[in-house]
């Protein structure tokens, strides 16, 4: 039965395209429109506007679209749109599917499960805030600490410069001798900037770093050592003679200087 209701149907919507397509197509040749500039105003591709005027249902889409192209067809060529397309039935046959359940059975939760549920989240709650806390603690410890150490590291610098850059007093101070009293005298001449260490008589009498231009002058009674960190940068002058380059630039040179025997 529903076979033949079917057929009928699609009789039906062949024999009113074909009437409509003949409508369509005497009045489009009586104004000499071609299909060409009919698929340009509507975008209907050309075989589709040919196949609604022959009425071959078969090469075309289904009956809500062929309205639609029905009704741009008959506007194209001057023609009232809605009046051709309600002349085409529309049939729409709408099928309901109705979805089938099917009874899953749930695990039922009873009271005492909830009650371990609960605490399990609590928890597992208190253990990552915990976590959290531990973390922001020792990252401030860490800071902090850090801190403190770069604190210390500047204070010990600056104290460790300043002690460098004085001149170290004898243990038995008293008058200071004058250069021509002292059989060993030592004249230092930096040409570039160099540290230098002193140390007349076994006893070390300066230590520290003298910038490109410095003069100084160290005596002694016995010997007097000179050691410098650059060496091509200092220039020395032993008992007013001829100053001499200590040695190589960014070369450690030590050199000793020692009173005359009968002196």
């Amino acid at each position: 039965m529903k076979k033949e209701n079917k057929r009928n149907l699609s009789q039906e919507l062949a024999e009113k395209l074909k009437e409509v397509g003949d409508r369509l197509h005497q009045h489009r040749t009586e104004k000499s429109i071609s299909l060409e500039e009919v698929a340009a105003k509507t975008r209907i591709q050309t075989r589709l506007l040919r196949a609604i005027e022959e009425g071959r249902l078969d090469e075309l889409p289904e009956p809500i679209y062929i309205q639609g192209f029905v009704r741009r067809f008959a506007e194209a060529i001057g023609l009232n749109g809605n009046d051709f397309a309600s002349d085409f039935p529309v049939a729409m046959n709408v099928q309901v599917t109705r979805p089938t359940w099917q009874y899953v059975r749930v695990a039922q939760l009873r009271p005492f499960h909830l009650y371990f549920l609960y605490i399990f989240l609590v928890i597992g709650s208190v253990n990552g805030l915990s976590y959290v806390v531990s973390r922001s603690n020792v990252q401030v410890i860490k800071i902090e600490d850090s801190s403190n150490q770069t604190q210390k590291i500047q204070n010990n610098s600056k104290q460790f410069s300043s002690q460098l850059n004085i001149e170290l007093k004898p243990s038995n101070p008293g008058k200071p001798s004058s250069p021509g009293n002292k059989p060993v005298q030592v004249g230092v001449t930096l040409k570039a900037s160099s540290w230098i260490r002193i140390v007349a008589d076994g006893k070390p009498v300066f230590e520290g770093t003298l910038p490109e231009g410095t003069q100084r002058t160290w005596v002694a009674d016995d010997k007097l050592v000179v050691r410098a960190g650059n060496a091509g940068g200092v220039l020395v002058e032993f008992n007013n003679q001829i100053a001499k380059q200590m040695g190589a630039p960014g070369k450690v040179e030590e050199i000793t200087f020692a009173a005359k025997p009968g002196s």
